[in-house]
């Protein structure tokens, strides 16, 4: 007769409580699914932007809707709805069970437009993608997009300027047709104090002796440069080793600042270009611009933040836009010539 030991004896107990744990939660999916376990009916319940699982079933329980904040959140986590919930005011009815509730509030409410903001579009084309799709008027979307409008600390501490480039959370959004503009920005703004101005990237800016403005400028950068995750994290390195030795290298040089400045895509900049007068010019002005080129999702702030560590301070993309990186001008002067040989100033 084969005795078990301490060992199996354990592997079979952690079996037995997994087991149990399962066929708990499964049973919690069932039950939420079909039963009607609402203790009672909301004809407001206001979802608001950038709220997850956690406050919902708070606000649910506060409301007498639902019994339990725990079974709502286990069984939201098994039907896999967590960060799926839609913005709005919805009409709860009484009785209602888990899965009909999950379906309305995370299914676009009826008559509402579908929005996608792309990462590191500008403010501009952002307020052409909301005309376009019949939201909002993009001037008057353009003229709403002052700071000073709108009530969040991270707009506070900007003083060079008013407008929001840089804040506008790409993300997906959905609105009524014939919106206003300052619904839109709010909820735009919303998600970008959730999403982005975060303690831990405060304190990560504050570390690094920047402020988050100053970072949140970078990420546009390093947004507009790289379209590669890895690429971010390697320019950004190449930013900072710039940042950090000013005596040597006193300008960021950075073609896409000019292009944002001068309003226009370019292939190659000329010299005249290179000398557009504008606080946004990193060839004619030291430092960071004046603020951000475009608005940058979180990847880039991330790369910002936490930059790869190398020795390039050149770096030079290519037709198909691969990035190639030097150490020093006479490497970085060679790689423009290969990479740039059929390539001619663009004057239009």
């Amino acid at each position: 007769m084969v005795k078990w030991s301490r060992d199996h004896k354990g592997i079979r107990k952690f079996t037995v409580i997994v087991l149990i744990i399962v066929c708990l939660a499964l049973c919690v999916g069932v039950w939420g699914e079909y039963a009607g376990i609402f203790a009672g009916s909301c004809s407001d319940f206001e979802v608001p932007s950038g709220a997850g699982t956690q406050r919902i079933a708070a606000d649910l329980k506060d409301s007498a809707v639902i019994h339990s904040e725990l079974l709502f959140r286990l069984a939201a986590k098994i039907k896999g709805v967590d960060g799926q919930w839609q913005t709005g005011s919805f009409n709860i009815a009484a009785g209602s069970s888990y899965g009909e509730i999950f379906k309305l509030l995370t299914e676009p409410q009826k008559g509402s437009v579908k929005v996608v903001i792309p990462e590191g579009k500008q403010v501009k084309e952002i307020a052409a993608i909301y005309e376009s799709a019949g939201i909002c008027d993009s001037d008057e979307f353009l003229a709403a997009c002052d700071k000073n409008n709108y009530d969040y600390d991270f707009l506070k501490a900007v003083t060079s300027r008013n407008d929001l480039e840089g804040y506008l959370f790409p993300d997906t959004y959905y609105f009524e047709p014939d919106t206003q503009p300052q619904v839109v920005i709010e909820e735009m703004l919303a998600n970008f104090a959730k999403g982005m101005y975060t303690d831990s990237n405060i304190s990560r800016s504050e570390s690094l002796g920047y402020s988050f403005d100053e970072m949140l400028i970078l990420a546009s950068m390093i947004e507009s440069e790289a379209a590669k995750t890895s690429d971010r994290y390697s320019v950004s390195g190449v930013f900072h080793n710039r940042l950090n030795n000013p005596e040597s290298y006193p300008k960021l040089q950075s073609c896409v600042t000019v292009e944002y400045a001068m309003g226009t895509k370019k292939t190659i900049l000329s010299l005249a270009d290179t000398k557009y007068d504008s606080p946004y010019n990193t060839y004619l002005y030291p430092g960071l611009p004046i603020g951000p080129i475009c608005c940058p999702g979180n990847t880039s702030l991330q790369a910002a933040l936490y930059p790869e560590s190398n020795d390039y301070y050149y770096f030079q993309a290519d037709e198909y836009g691969n990035i190639h990186y030097a150490s020093t001008f006479a490497e970085h002067s060679a790689i423009q010539r290969e990479v740039q040989a059929d390539w001619h100033p663009d004057d239009s």
